[in-house]
């Protein structure tokens, strides 16, 4: 039977060498091609967002504590040269904020809202991209399994006489290999989605948190 003579021939052949990672991925066959191309992707956009969310996750007590100081001095221009010292979006939003004092209260806050908008948007740049490759890479593994286990059904389908259990193992062989580069990419560049988003999520509160004591500062009695 072929089921035994694959066993046989495992049994008895001599343990072979082990493969790079290069031939491994050649062994894969075409899908592996924008498999390790979401890989890269992937990795660019983690470390590009991870230093943009660093940036916009400084501290904005000591620049806050500041800018309540220059407020209540009534120095409006020293404010908004404060702000244009920090490359944040605390002081991308209080910069507007600043700008609008004088107009009414809703309109500041309005100003202030939009900013923020626009701040988000920026923070949260690509990781659509990211959540898309944790879902395609996977199916794009499993498309390489089902396309491996075709062919090798059409090889043993075409072979007369006894099939070779090597007939076999090929396709098998490319079909498992895209599915584990599929899975690996796909869980890594999940994670790595999950976790910017909380990152970003913390600095939106810190966002929240600054705009409404600002708000605060301008509603306190003078």
């Amino acid at each position: 039977m072929l089921i035994a003579q694959i066993v046989q021939n495992t049994v008895t052949a001599p343990p072979s060498d082990s493969l790079s990672v290069w031939e491994l991925a050649q062994a894969g066959g075409p899908l592996m091609i924008p498999i390790v191309l979401c890989s890269f992707i992937a990795i660019y956009i983690f470390v590009e967002r991870m230093l943009t969310i660093n940036r916009a996750n400084q501290s904005p007590e000591v620049f806050m504590g500041k800018i309540k100081e220059l407020v209540q001095k009534g120095d409006i221009n020293g404010a908004k040269i404060l702000c244009a010292q920090f490359d944040t979006p605390v002081a991308r939003m209080i910069e507007k904020g600043v700008s609008r004092i004088g107009s009414p209260l809703k309109n500041i806050e309005a100003s202030i809202e939009n900013v923020g908008k626009i701040e988000l948007f920026k923070l949260e740049k690509n990781l659509s991209v990211m959540a898309t490759i944790s879902g395609a890479a996977p199916m794009m593994g499993f498309l390489g399994t089902v396309l491996g286990m075709v062919n090798a059904f059409i090889a043993i389908a075409q072979e007369e006489g006894t099939v070779s259990p090597k007939l076999l193992s090929n396709g098998i062989y490319t079909a498992m290999i895209t599915t584990v580069a599929g899975l690996i990419v796909g869980i890594i560049a999940y994670l790595g989605y999950n976790y910017l988003v909380t990152r970003v999520s913390k600095v939106v509160h810190k966002m929240e948190y600054s705009s409404i004591d600002f708000i605060d500062l301008l509603q306190e009695p003078k």
